[in-house]
């Protein structure tokens, strides 16, 4: 099994949200279904920048990594991918 670490934006409320997951695709659907408590209401959601473990510890330091970052940061970061 992979893990992604995602990173997704919402162009209507200029917002940028950070995950990690086992299924980036029914994810992506529940953000935008708003089945999600922090993105409900906020989207649409566009996933900007993927990045795929194998282990599920590696998927979720880098997460906590992703969500310490300021937005110049992922700006940077998603224009490098």
């Amino acid at each position: 099994m992979t893990y992604t670490v995602y990173i997704l934006y919402s162009e209507k409320n200029d917002l940028f949200y950070k995950g990690q997951t086992s299924n980036l695709d029914s994810r992506i659907f529940q953000h935008n279904s708003d089945l999600s408590r922090y993105t409900a209401g906020k989207g649409p959601w566009k996933c900007v920048y993927t990045r795929v473990f194998k282990d599920k510890r590696d998927a979720l330091i880098e997460e906590k990594r992703l969500k310490r970052l300021n937005k110049a940061s992922l700006l940077k970061l998603i224009e490098n991918q």
